[in-house]
């Protein structure tokens, strides 16, 4: 494992009886970044977020964090991570400081240092005026925040979080990230999160596409970007197979089929912009042009539109 990492994850695979969740999955994430799985319902984060927060067991293949094997070292390793699951693990009868001290004591913190460190953690994320407030009446955003304050009482180095914005409206996001950002920032910690948010997986340093439980892309969001070049062209039409013919009998360019989309990648996307609306006004609803994203890298990885790939 190399020194700078803070999690190597290698031949990671694992079963729900027939169906394969994880298939020889390989990763490393370093230290002090933020790393990010984004990909859609079903693809395979729940399964190996539950491998990294030791809730399920490695059942084939290496998985080093923080300096330890978790198949082998896994109260060692617990000892060193903080983690925030998709659902609510607040007491929503209990006050916000009653959280974040009982926190503390399944730590072993007591005293002055178990207030200081509560005291330093709802100051840090703002939400020290909140402290006597019943959980139960703070909104998304406020418990969010509370929630990490409370998985960061025994100052873990590594900071685990399942779909960390989910429910939040846009400004709670924006806040929640500026808090991540911060914590990385000042303390060094290294933040894992799962998503399937373009916009949040773009606030990552790098960035792990999965799909149907494989890695299909990894690297920095502008690195993956910059795997299409030119400009991404997007036709919405009533009948796409009769305007995908046309297009490529005429201007022998073809395009990919997306539900009644048709996509296309060009270098010279204005040009071909102009071409299209000339030559067929009548088959198109509607046209756009734009830099490329994350979802059309999903998409030429894997073939599938990133909301079409969810699987039950």
């Amino acid at each position: 494992m190399n020194s700078r990492d803070a999690i190597r994850v290698d031949g990671l695979s694992f079963r729900y009886g027939d169906r394969v969740a994880l298939d020889s999955v390989n990763f490393a994430v370093m230290s002090g970044s933020i790393f990010g799985f984004l990909g859609p319902n079903g693809g395979g984060k729940t399964t190996l977020f539950s491998i990294l927060s030791s809730v399920l067991p490695v059942q084939s293949g290496t998985v080093c964090a923080l300096g330890h094997d978790i198949r082998k070292e896994s109260a060692a390793y617990r000892e060193r991570i903080g983690v925030t699951f998709q659902a609510p693990g607040l007491d929503r009868r209990l006050t916000v400081l009653e959280n974040l001290i009982h926190q503390g004591h399944l730590y072993g913190l007591t005293g002055k240092l178990l207030r200081q460190t509560a005291d330093e953690l709802l100051t840090q994320f703002g939400v020290a005026d909140r402290q006597s407030d019943i959980v139960d009446t703070l909104s998304g955003g406020l418990k969010r925040r509370v929630e990490l304050a409370k998985c960061l009482m025994h100052r873990p180095s590594l900071l685990l979080l399942d779909e960390p914005s989910a429910g939040l409206d846009p400004g709670a996001r924006h806040d929640l990230w500026t808090c991540l950002e911060q914590l990385r920032a000042d303390h060094g910690v290294t933040v894992v999160v799962t998503s399937h948010l373009m916009d949040e997986a773009e606030r990552c340093d790098e960035l792990a596409l999965l799909h149907v439980g494989k890695i299909v892309a990894q690297g920095s969001p502008s690195n993956l970007r910059s795997r299409i070049p030119g400009e991404c062209l997007t036709i919405v039409t009533e009948k796409p197979d009769v305007l995908r013919k046309k297009i490529q009998h005429e201007l022998q360019i073809d395009a990919q089929r997306v539900g009644e989309t048709l996509r296309f990648h060009q270098a010279n996307g204005q040009e071909l912009f102009q071409q299209i609306m000339q030559s067929f006004p009548d088959d198109i609803r509607s046209i756009s042009l734009g830099k490329p994203t994350l979802e059309d890298v999903f998409l030429m990885e894997t073939g599938s539109k990133f909301a079409e790939a969810v699987r039950d």
